[in-house]
């Protein structure tokens, strides 16, 4: 039986070596290093392991004086050594891991008496040109980052170290070649959104690229089986090992495999080193420029500066080493579909925004206030018809929870929250509990809504009215907001629908609270949508007709004008999730938004008429209880408009649409 004594378990190579090791050698007991901080890490990953009851949690940690452990170590007969750093971005700080931490693991070694396995990497060569063998070491190349010169100080404390080693340098480590599994963005992958911008053309459009040079990647698979497998064949000790490509990769072979992995066009001609020249050598007054804007496309400047590499490796005593064991490095192309599908589904930092092949609202999750009655309730009926999941918010627990039994009696899923957007304290606990347990959230409808329908001269006493109108339709709907921005920051994606109203458009008289509030709720997306854009944020802003809903009750027929049904509002709804439009209006809204630019005292004059024909109600008036007021009824249908009128208002229509950001 033999004892292994694992650094770096935890991470991405780490796990798929032991998994590889478990599987060759039946009697090993493997103890891997564990900070005490990834102690859950690491048993949510052994859990993945064969045989879980051979591998142990030895906590301790890499950059602590001899390393850490707070319990002796077992006795064992080979010490691998994968914990390091693997970044070009990182600075000097990188030492105390690379290089003071295998200083402590080949004193662990020593005094084990045990063989170190020591997985350094193929950066030791620096900027050496030309080939570089596995019994190369110190060329007096230099080392263009701290990682690459790390990597060569920590491989020779190991070679100057009295004891038995092996060191293993593999290349630029990508995905499994099976199942395309990584975990993180690194290296190559940086360059993989452009590659889906790309994507969005078509694949059969030729492009030429420049001649950029030469790299070297290979699939974690093959790194973990060769380790392995080196590791477990007797006679080996004091050899160095390349895990490389034994074939120098063509920058543009790489990008080949992945464009047409991604179905992006792909290269049919080479454009000279020297129209590339400025992107990847810039003069130095224009450096700082290039790095800003690589920095904005999310790729690190100094992986730029690495892209190729002016060596070449031979792996000659490494494939000599392998060649009964059927481990070889695959072709590049053979995996890159799978690289590129995995990366697509779990790392592409813009996945969210992607629509379900089965429709653009299912599996949403959609996030609507106001949900138990209204525009709120046939909109959260609407959308979950379209497969979304509907989360609703409302002041009346019972209300939302009859809306919820009707959307899951219908097959959909919506879920209740009783929630008061007036208060701050009760939106953070109902948005941190959404999140915990859906997860995420896609889209928000700021539906919750207060209107007073009262005239200024009988509102001189009652500041509160416009007080509360704020605390709803604004703030309230700006608390929404904030609460759950730096989530949908976090996932590149979010889409906002605010419901205001076409009488932000008109002005209409005796608005004047609902109005205000609803045209500073207009001014804050504006300005957000500006600010969030480049996170992938956006907002729509729905002009509301009147709506049949319980809110206009207390004025019932002093409403100017026919209402719409709360079902036509939520077609609206639906359409501002699904197509995204800056705003969604109607007819009345934008020609009155018209008329206040080209004839202002014109409809001054207009407005001001329609003021004394619907005068205040009895409710306005102090005459009646607004709660005893009846609900307007539902009323059949009217017919469709015929004849030349129907005919001028559809022109109306298709003229108005070529406004930009007006939808009707």
């Amino acid at each position: 039986m033999a004892t292994y004594i694992v650094t770096g378990g935890t991470g991405f190579l780490g796990r798929h070596t032991i998994e590889r090791l478990l599987e060759r050698d039946p009697s090993a007991q493997v103890h891997v290093l564990v900070r005490p901080a990834s102690l859950s890490k690491f048993e949510r990953l052994a859990d993945r392991w064969p045989d879980r009851d051979r591998v142990h949690a030895l906590v301790g940690d890499l950059t602590e004086p001899d390393l850490g452990l707070e319990t002796a170590p077992p006795a064992a007969d080979h010490v691998l050594h994968l914990g390091a750093v693997y970044d070009l971005t990182a600075g000097d700080e990188q030492a105390s891991t690379n290089v003071d931490g295998t200083r402590a693991v080949i004193g662990l070694t020593d005094r084990l008496g045990a063989t170190l396995h020591h997985v350094s990497s193929i950066a030791v060569a620096g900027d050496h040109r030309g080939r570089f063998t596995e019994d190369d070491f110190d060329l007096g190349q230099g080392f263009p980052t701290p990682y690459h010169r790390t990597k060569f100080e920590a491989e020779r404390l190991v070679r100057r170290s009295g004891g038995q080693w092996r060191v293993y340098r593999p290349a630029a480590v990508v995905g499994s070649s099976v199942t395309g599994e990584m975990d993180k963005v690194d290296g190559p992958y940086y360059f993989f959104p452009a590659l889906a911008a790309l994507a969005t053309l078509p694949s059969a459009l030729p492009i030429a690229v420049p001649k950029l040079g030469y790299t070297n990647v290979v699939p974690v698979d093959f790194v973990a089986a060769a380790i392995v497998e080196l590791m477990l064949r007797p006679g080996l000790d004091g050899r160095t090992f390349h895990l490389v490509s034994p074939a120098a990769q063509p920058v543009r072979e790489i990008f080949a495999a992945l464009a047409e992995a991604a179905h992006a066009p792909t290269p049919v001609a080479d454009l000279p080193r020297a129209v590339a020249a400025p992107l990847l050598s810039p003069p130095a007054r224009l450096r700082g420029v290039r790095d800003v804007a690589l920095r904005r496309m999310g790729i690190p400047p100094v992986l730029l500066d690495h892209l190729t590499l002016p060596t070449r490796f031979t792996a000659d005593r490494t494939r000599e080493a392998l060649q009964d064991s059927g481990i070889a490095v695959p072709s590049f192309r053979s995996y890159a579909d799978k690289l590129w599908a995995y990366w697509r589904d779990n790392l592409d930092p813009d996945r969210a925004r992607r629509d379900d092949p089965a429709g653009p609202l299912v599996r949403r999750h959609v996030v609507i206030t106001g949900a138990s009655s209204g525009i709120g309730r046939a909109a959260a009926i609407a959308t979950a018809a379209k497969g979304a999941t509907v989360l609703l918010l409302a002041r009346r627990a019972d209300e939302l929870d009859a809306v919820v039994s009707l959307i899951r009696g219908a097959g959909g899923s919506a879920y209740a929250y009783q929630c008061d957007v007036t208060d701050g304290e009760a939106v953070d606990r109902t948005v941190k509990s959404i999140l915990t347990e859906h997860g995420h959230v896609d889209m928000l409808v700021n539906n919750a809504g207060r209107s007073i329908r009262r005239g200024l001269y009988r509102s001189t006493d009652r500041l509160h009215d416009f007080e509360r109108t704020m605390a709803v339709n604004y703030f309230g709907a700006v608390r929404m907001v904030l609460a759950l921005l730096p989530h949908m920051r976090e996932r590149r994606f979010g889409h906002i629908v605010d419901i205001s109203t076409a009488g932000v458009q008109a002005r209409t008289p005796r608005f004047a609270a609902y109005v205000a509030s609803k045209s500073a709720l207009d001014a804050f997306a504006d300005v957000a949508a500006a600010e969030t854009l480049s996170d992938g944020i956006t907002f729509t802003t729905i002009h509301m007709p009147l709506v049949r809903t319980p809110m206009i009750a207390p004025t019932g027929q002093y409403n100017a004008g026919p209402a719409a049904s709360p079902e036509k509002a939520a077609a609206m709804v639906v359409r501002a999730l699904i197509e995204k439009p800056k705003r969604i209006d109607v007819p009345v809204g934008t020609l009155a938004e018209f008329g206040g630019i080209f004839a202002p005292r014109l409809k001054d004059r207009a407005l001001s008429q329609m003021y004394h024909a619907f005068p205040d109600s009895p409710a306005a008036r102090g005459e009646a209880d607004p709660v005893d007021e009846p609900a307007p009824q539902p009323s059949s249908p009217a017919p469709k408009p015929t004849g030349p009128i129907a005919s001028a208002a559809r022109l109306g229509r298709r003229l108005t649409r070529l406004v930009p950001g007006a939808h009707w």
